[in-house]
């Protein structure tokens, strides 16, 4: 097979974590009076950062001036360190993909823009140790995606080019980290955003349902 390994986003991609992510923005925007948002608003925010998102937020919200955005993003941060596992789990048929891609040798990496302690809570919480070789959130070494190191650095810790690399991901930040790090890209179209968002940005492949990242494996590896 010509790849070594996959590398995936996190939220919208391997877990729904939206219901987490709308219970502790709410609860932050409520110290401000401000809010609630739907879950389907925190679908179009999510995915670049919490500063992106909480600034977002605010002005979903109605603070157009963006007058608590400083305020509101430690008390933010305190309240998703201590709920970011709230209602959230693994999407149908990924355990089973992960496990098929394993067996096939293929590394298992995952590079998120939620900072690295949320990152590695949040796996640890909804997958068993070990599954995944490298996690990899934002910090002071590695910048938020689209900036394609986190992507690089997975590749590397997991003995990979970025061309013998596939990278999953649900919105157009993912696929433009992907292509930026020189990776073949796979769209899913069951997290947050939409299929023409995707499209935009021209991903290798696209996906419908978890179950058909194994169908490409297999027949990749039948054409060998």
């Amino acid at each position: 097979m010509k790849y070594k390994c996959c590398i995936f986003d996190l939220d919208g991609t391997l877990v729904n974590s939206i219901h987490a992510l709308t219970y502790c923005t709410n609860l932050a925007l409520e110290k401000f009076g401000l809010g609630p948002l739907t879950e389907d608003q925190m679908k179009t925010i999510v995915g670049d950062g919490y500063k992106m998102q909480m600034k977002r937020a605010l002005l979903l919200a109605g603070d157009e001036a963006l007058s608590h955005y400083e305020e509101i993003l430690p008390i933010y941060m305190e309240i998703f360190s201590e709920n970011c596992l709230h209602d959230l789990y693994a999407y149908d048929g990924i355990l089973e993909f992960l496990h098929y891609a394993k067996s096939c040798g293929l590394g298992l990496g995952i590079v998120s823009n939620k900072p690295q302690a949320q990152a590695e809570d949040t796996v640890n919480g909804v997958f068993e140790n070990g599954l995944f070789k490298v996690v990899i959130g934002e910090s002071e070494t590695i910048p938020k995606k689209p900036d394609p190191k986190g992507a690089k650095t997975a590749a590397g810790l997991l003995g990979a080019k970025p061309e013998e690399c596939l990278y999953f991901g649900d919105t157009n930040t993912d696929m433009r980290t992907g292509k930026g790090a020189g990776m073949a890209t796979v769209g899913v179209l069951w997290g947050f955003r939409t299929r023409e968002e995707l499209l935009a940005f021209s991903p290798d492949y696209m996906i419908e349902r978890p179950e058909d990242m194994t169908e490409i494996l297999k027949a990749m590896r039948d054409a060998e």
